[in-house]
Order: C-alpha cells, then structure tokens, then sequence
C-alpha cells in the first residue's frame, strides 16, 4: 500500500487533516447571494498548509457550475496570464467567441471582421468579467506564495479596479507575512489591509490524534504521543506519519531521523530569514522553559518596549504563540533545540 503521507510542499496529502471552520468561511463568503468581500489572504510559517487549504476551497468552487476557477503564476506577468487563463478556460472561450471578444491583438484567435481588436490587456479582462456577470457566474483567481514584485503591484492595482466596478471577480492568495506585509504596505495598495488575512494556526491535536489512531491502527496513548510531537504543526504531521510509515508504524524509532527532516526541510529556511535581532529574542524564549515573558525579558536584559516589537514579529510569522497572556512558545516541535543548536 502506498504511503498516504507527503514531503512535497504544496502537494495536497493523502492524508491532510482539514481545516473544516477556515475553508467553510471562505467558501460561504465567496458565494454568498450578497456579496461583501472579495478578497482572501491566507498567511502562516512555511509548512503550514496554505497550499493545501487553498488548494481544497478551488476544489469545492470548480464543482460549482456557476464558477470559474484560475490559477495564477506571482513570477509571471499576472494581468497576461489572467488574459491566457481565461482564453482556455472552456466556459470563457464559448463566451468570448458567442460575444465576438476579438484577441487577436494578443495573439489569442483570430481577428474577427468588423470588431476592432482590444488592445489593453486591462480592458480586454474586463470586457470578459462583465460578459461572465451577465451569465451569473463567477471567478475565483487563486494566487499562491505572492511575493512584492512589479507584476504583483500591477495585478493588485487591476483587481482594485475589477471590485470598484462590480465585477464577479474573486481572489483568493497565500503568502508568507512578511510577503504579505511588504506588499500591502505600498502606496495605492492600501485595500490590501482590509483584506481579510487568516492565520494558519496549529492544527486540532483530537483530529491529528485520531488521523494516526486510524491510519497505523494504534492505540489512543501511542496516537496521543504522536500528535504532541507534532504540536499541531502540518508539514510535522506528515513528516512524523510519512517515516513512521515507512518504519512499520513504529515511530519511537524515526524521532532522531524526524528531527533531521525538521530542520533541514523547513527550519534552516525560517532560521535564514529571521534578523539577527529575531535571533537573540528567540534564543531567549528557547532558553526561558516557563515561557513568561517577563523571564525572557530580563534573561535578555531587554525593556518592555524593545522586545514587543520582535514579539509581535515572530508572532505574526507564526513561529510563536501568545495566546497565554503574558506567556509565549513556539509553535514549532523541536524548535526550541534548533535554535539552541544554531545561535
């Protein structure tokens, strides 16, 4: 039998544990009769599932036949890939064809005798969302890990466009938040920061639990130590499934091979992008057991307003936890020795 978990980042899982609260808020909000938000930014760390997650609201929307379903590339020219996107997308071509949209300037068809060709890649995406409202349906563009670039600035400012006119025009993005951050924060681009942004947090410990109580067929201690291992986190779920399967479900002895995956997979990546200031006060809450945060702070020898900032940091790129108040943790299994380990 095949191994129903996966390494691969932003390959959906055999064996993914849902997010049932989070997908069902976006997908009843996207289609909704009356609609008041067309935007959705999913954040979280690396290994999170926001792929994944998103991966699965396209899913339900392509089964709907009033919903057209795009993905963009962030790297590429967005506006001309929407334009090609929609081109192919077989409900949109019957509707350029039957509207006699000429694209021919685009290189898309051929010209069409008494129409004059658009000639704006802007123009010609509206002309096709308006022709798609009139038909009552709708399209979802899905966007995945965007980064601050010019293409990304351009989309933006066009999809800005696209919800001031009314149209049946959805996105739905992920992103690291320090992506996120530099990307709303441009001028002109501040409807960015009422987008909603969901925040991928640790996964349900019952529903990890149960996922490796049914899959190894194993009891509800051995499934229990399993998901505190992971602490909810993800890519640790499949990582910690994946060599216990291969390991004849016997997990006690990948612990030292699941610490490796961890850090060479994900960690030195999140370690690599972190200031050398986010160093020092993770170093404290990794050497600080009780997690108070006025222990950390005098362990580091910082005021109150000097360490909040970073705090608040490695907060919102979801490495720490300050659901406790006046406490913080990691998020991340075995993230306390990593950083030990590497500073």
């Amino acid at each position: 039998m095949q191994n129903p978990f996966t390494l691969t980042f932003g390959k959906s899982p055999l064996e993914p544990v849902e997010r049932p609260l989070q997908t069902m808020e976006i997908v009843d909000t996207f289609t909704a009769e009356t609609v008041n938000q067309q935007m959705f930014i999913i954040t979280g760390v690396r290994g999170s599932g926001k792929t994944v997650m998103m991966t699965e609201i396209a899913r339900r929307l392509r089964e709907r036949e009033d919903w057209v379903v795009i993905e963009l590339n962030p790297a590429t020219d967005l506006l001309q890939g929407m334009l090609a996107k929609l081109n192919s997308n077989k409900v949109c071509a019957a509707i350029i064809k039957s509207a006699k949209i000429d694209l021919s300037f685009f290189g898309f068809g051929v010209a069409i005798e008494g129409v004059p060709p658009l000639t704006d890649t802007e123009t010609a995406i509206i002309t096709i969302l308006e022709k798609l409202k009139k038909q009552d349906k709708r399209l979802l563009i899905t966007i995945d890990e965007v980064t601050n670039n010019d293409y990304m600035k351009v989309f933006a400012g066009s999809f800005q466009i696209f919800v001031r006119q009314d149209l049946p025009v959805f996105l739905l993005a992920t992103g690291l938040y320090e992506n996120i951050d530099k990307l709303q924060n441009e001028k002109n681009l501040t409807f960015l920061f009422r987008a909603p942004k969901i925040q991928l947090k640790p996964l349900n410990q019952q529903a990890v639990m149960n996922k490796y109580k049914n899959i190894f067929q194993i009891d509800q201690d051995v499934a229990k130590q399993m998901a505190e291992l992971t602490r909810g986190y993800p890519f640790a779920f499949q990582v910690l499934g994946y060599l216990t399967w291969n390991h004849s479900g016997h997990y006690e002895a990948v612990l030292e091979e699941y610490e490796q995956y961890l850090s060479e997979f994900v960690y030195d990546k999140i370690w690599s992008e972190l200031s050398q200031k986010d160093r020092i006060v993770a170093r404290g809450i990794a050497e600080t057991e009780s997690g108070k945060i006025k222990e950390i702070r005098e362990h580091l020898g910082m005021e109150t307003n000097e360490f909040n900032p970073y705090r608040k940091r490695l907060m919102k790129k979801g490495i720490v936890s300050g659901e406790t108040r006046g406490y913080v943790f990691f998020t991340l299994p075995l993230f306390e020795r990593y950083v030990i380990d590497n500073s």
